[in-house]
């Protein structure tokens, strides 16, 4: 044991200016994500101001009959679970793509160009984009129903008030704003191969596509892999700024527009109940939790090298 603490220390004391490097981040790790999670109590309280998280009466599980003993508890969840899906479907391919693009851009400028162009989106505030849409779908003087819908001699549409169009504006407007910061996550990483992978295969005849296939798409898949199991873990996660300020919280839209994250703000604002936001959001941890470790055993039975552990 004495054995033990001495090479501890020497060990610290060798790589110390790491530690403190290190310092930094684990403290705001510790403040921001962890301490936090003690209030996971109070998903299981009957919260009374007066008496404070900790005396507050116990609830057990009430706080979450809310969101599973509802009409809207079969919507919400199909709405989460297929729009986050095809999100992530679609943004991973796209991204991919649009990075395997970039990177044949050997023109440096044009190619800093496209990534700020391809960028800028997602730097957006999300009620900005819901502003730019209501321009472009404004019944009255929206550009749609007023510059591009005459042309295909379409009567105006009142894109607020029918549901069925929103699947197709909602994607294409997580596509807009999500796809470029994938892109350049994945175009770092296919700037990381090595030159003398294309060089060899140029030499053995392969063309740009064969070079895709068999060197850029294998040598980045642990990439693609690690984005994919970070946006599974939150696949119960909506992008709230998306399916709430997007929609502008149109009565009309919510059956195709509506989410956990949206029907719990709802609730949170007409209740003022913070046990029951606590008790989704802990159920929304969990499933994404359980979600990532199924999705990883299964990558690990395929390809263990490339599993997150």
């Amino acid at each position: 044991m004495p054995g033990t603490l001495h090479k501890t220390l020497k060990t610290f004391k060798r790589y110390r200016a790491l530690f403190l490097m290190v310092l930094p981040g684990m403290i705001y790790l510790i403040i921001n994500n962890y301490l936090p999670m003690f209030g996971i109590v109070i998903a299981f309280k009957n919260i009374n101001y007066r008496k404070g998280i900790f005396g507050s009466d116990w609830a057990g599980l009430k706080n979450f009959e809310y969101l599973f003993k509802t009409a809207d508890a079969w919507v919400i969840t199909r709405n989460t679970i297929l729009y986050n899906g095809l999100f992530i479907i679609i943004n991973l391919a796209l991204a991919v793509a649009v990075a395997i693009l970039l990177n044949e851009v050997k023109n440096r400028f044009m190619s800093r160009f496209y990534q700020s162009i391809i960028l800028l989106p997602y730097l957006i505030s999300m009620v900005i984009v819901g502003y730019l849409a209501l321009a472009m779908l404004n019944g009255e003087n929206g550009f749609f129903n007023h510059q591009v819908l005459p042309l295909f001699g379409i009567e105006p549409i009142s894109w607020y008030s029918e549901p069925k169009y929103w699947p197709y504006i909602l994607t294409i407007v997580n596509i807009w704003k999500n796809v470029g910061y994938l892109c350049i996550i994945f175009l770092a990483a296919i700037v990381g191969i090595d030159n003398e992978y294309y060089e060899a295969a140029t030499l053995d005849g392969a063309n740009k596509w064969q070079q895709i296939r068999t060197i850029t798409l294998p040598l980045l898949s642990p990439a693609i892999i690690i984005m994919a199991l970070l946006s599974i873990g939150r696949i119960f996660y909506s992008d709230f700024g998306l399916f709430y300020q997007v929609p502008l919280n149109s009565g009309p839209l919510q059956p195709t527009t509506d989410v956990i994250d949206t029907y719990v703000y709802r609730g949170l604002m007409t209740l003022g109940d913070i046990g029951m936001s606590s008790a989704a959001g802990f159920y929304q941890s969990v499933v994404g939790f359980v979600l990532v470790l199924v999705s990883n055993f299964i990558i690990r039975r395929k390809s263990p090298e490339q599993a997150l552990f």
